[in-house]
């Protein structure tokens, strides 16, 4: 008889429950994924006070959720290059002032479509461009225009990249970037994609055990440093190693690669007179877990 009652109470503790993280005792402020990166570009633009920044992003962070923050702190030196959805309607630049004309100047000019729209219409003018993707070159046809864009509420250029049976839409607030550079910049964006692959599978960042925001701060970081010690380590090899898991069209070694060659040589005899083990010298347990956790 008393169970919805007890129910009811119990619904109300969780409820009143906040879930908030804490790092030595202070509360750490909740901050949406936008708004992280958006922080973390300001805070590289503070770093690199006097050098343009070039954001490479996919299209969820191409908006002015995070263009407009990043924007506003860092200034004109601060750039965005994204691609574009299939649905995003793009407007020609508004037409200059004429004379004794009346009103307020239009921001944008007349309505082009959207980005599928244009595709279709623009398919037939585009060029043949050599560019550096993925390791090769290649040639791509492309074609590019300057256009104004409502999601960030200003002019951007817009290239689409034509392939056999599909295409898509990059576009920058960087004007002055040529439409090799604009390809060859985003195509190097999954470089990225592959180092939190590494980070995350094959270093184990998302593995963490951690209940604390501090621990799992230091978790990551821990993470980042063994994944940049082993490229270290991999770009001081004198010869590439062999692939282990080969790849057909592929003859670039991978991460797991570098991993494999770190473990034999730790497990080597004489690694032990370089950096002895924990039990004969306390000193180098540090240099122990990182060789564990690069391992």
């Amino acid at each position: 008889m008393h169970f919805p009652q007890q129910l009811h109470n119990l619904d109300t503790t969780i409820q009143g429950k906040k879930e908030t993280a804490t790092i030595r005792g202070e509360v750490v402020p909740f901050q949406t994924k936008m708004a992280q990166a958006a922080q973390m570009l300001i805070e590289i633009a503070e770093h690199f006070s006097t050098v343009p920044i070039l954001a490479v992003t996919d299209s969820w962070f191409g908006n002015n959720g995070l263009w407009k923050p990043a924007y506003k702190a860092i200034g004109n030196r601060f750039n965005i290059l994204s691609r574009l959805r299939c649905n995003n309607v793009l407007y020609d630049l508004p037409e200059k002032r004429k004379p004794k004309q009346r009103g307020r100047n239009k921001k944008y000019g007349q309505r082009l479509g959207s980005a599928t729209d244009m595709a279709k219409t623009v398919q037939q003018e585009a060029r043949l461009y050599n560019v550096n993707l993925y390791g090769k070159q290649r040639e791509v046809s492309a074609y590019s225009r300057v256009v104004m864009l409502k999601t960030l509420k200003r002019p951007v250029q817009v290239v689409w990249v034509f392939r056999r049976t599909q295409w898509i839409a990059l576009f920058t607030t960087d004007l002055n970037l040529s439409i090799t550079q604009i390809i060859e910049y985003y195509g190097a964006r999954w470089k990225i994609e592959s180092g939190f692959k590494e980070l995350k599978q094959d270093i184990g960042s998302q593995k963490s055990q951690c209940r604390n925001a501090q621990a799992v701060t230091n978790h990551l970081n821990f993470c980042m440093m063994a994944t940049t010690l082993t490229w270290i380590y991999a770009d001081r090899l004198k010869t590439n190693p062999e692939r282990q898991h080969k790849v057909k069209g592929r003859t670039s070694f991978a991460f797991s690669d570098i991993r494999r060659i770190i473990a034999e040589a730790a497990l080597d005899p004489y690694f032990e007179r370089v950096c002895p083990k924990y039990s004969s010298s306390p000193v180098n347990s540090v240099v122990t877990v990182l060789l564990r956790m690069v391992a």
